[in-house]
């Protein structure tokens, strides 16, 4: 089976190609990657070479090149999107384009060529804000905060829109928070890994008392393919870790595991509209699909600072000018960030 994978220079999509070629079943994989700030093709160079991989690189709001890249592949595992929820407040336009309109540019050609299965990576923020003790499962409302997590709840509708309108074989995955090798260290657990490591302030969202539910992406990854190989169509399938932690918890327990002081932490202004509690009920995969992670958080989190300290070239590479600048202007100096946010704010038309 032919397998079109999109945004797989990222994260989550380059552990997936990288898990799937490993099992040595007959996959081959074709990666449709815009290589964005977070898309690296270093994150798969130890398979570019492989006669099963193939790279093209495309943007998945260019309907032409995406149907001319599918050309030839079963199925799809949709990762591409703009997934950070900074990013997404400070420009949200971009958000939009990308995770609903490519989506829906995806579904249109995946419909056209007769694709066997479309699976939707998305993720639990779509839930929004839940209460201490409670756990989201599939039938949970749908209560986005930011523009990312609005975005990602739309596509995730529109491809419900296709199985019931036009009898598509699309499926839904939402993870939790994924960590693991690879990460752009933009996001949490890498950003605290990489500020340790170079002795810099940890920058922690307001009281960091924010929960989150932490799942390895291999965990993830994983789960993907098993939605992929045997879930059931027009089904939405939740993979989270259990493993829930508070930011500041979980900042203190990589400085203790990396042998740094507490006295790195530093509080920066929060980020607006922060949701406080995220948590998935994970009952259906594991009823269904025989799915549940196997990495224990401790575990896979010293295997990934062991990741970062190794990989310093890596990290190197993806620091680049871009990435500096976004640091500066929305951790070092996120007070004047957020004042200017707020002052040029678009105003509507009267």
């Amino acid at each position: 089976m032919k397998i079109f994978v999109t945004g797989g220079a990222g994260f989550i999509g380059s552990n997936f190609i990288h898990h799937v070629l490993g099992l040595g079943k007959n996959y081959s994989i074709v990666n449709f990657d815009k290589l964005t700030h977070a898309g690296n093709l270093a994150n798969l160079e130890t398979i570019a070479l492989d006669p099963r991989y193939r790279f093209i690189k495309g943007d998945i709001c260019d309907s032409g090149a995406v149907e001319a890249a599918m050309m030839g592949c079963d199925c799809v595992v949709h990762f591409a999107a703009e997934s950070h929820v900074d990013r997404s407040i400070y420009d949200p336009a971009i958000v939009v384009e990308t995770n609903v309109t490519g989506t829906f540019l995806l579904l249109e050609a995946a419909r056209k060529l007769r694709f066997g299965r479309f699976v939707h990576v998305s993720t639990d923020e779509v839930y929004g804000d839940i209460l201490a003790g409670e756990f989201s499962n599939e039938l949970a409302r749908l209560n986005p905060s930011s523009p990312y997590s609005a975005s990602k709840a739309a596509s995730d509708l529109l491809v419900g829109s296709y199985v019931r309108t036009f009898d598509f074989p699309a499926l839904v995955t939402r993870s939790s928070n994924n960590y693991g090798p690879y990460q752009f260290p933009e996001k949490f657990i890498p950003l605290m890994i990489t500020s340790a490591l170079d002795g810099k302030p940890l920058p922690i969202y307001g009281d960091g008392r924010q929960q989150r539910d932490w799942l390895h992406v291999a965990d993830n990854c994983r789960g993907i393919l098993a939605v992929l190989e045997r879930g059931r169509v027009g089904e939405i399938y939740n993979l989270g870790g259990r493993d829930i932690e508070e930011n500041i918890t979980m900042a203190r327990r990589l400085l203790r595991m990396m042998e740094k002081p507490d006295t790195l932490i530093s509080h920066v202004a929060d980020r607006p509209g922060h949701d406080r509690r995220y948590a998935l009920d994970c009952t259906k995969a594991e009823r269904e699909l025989g799915w549940k992670p196997k990495i224990a958080l401790e575990t896979g989190l010293l295997q990934t600072i062991d990741w970062y300290r190794h990989n310093q070239n890596w990290l190197a590479g993806v620091r680049g000018g871009d990435y500096r600048c976004y640091y500066e202007k929305y951790y070092e100096n996120r007070d004047s960030s957020l004042h200017a946010l707020n002052r040029h704010a678009p105003k509507m038309p009267s």
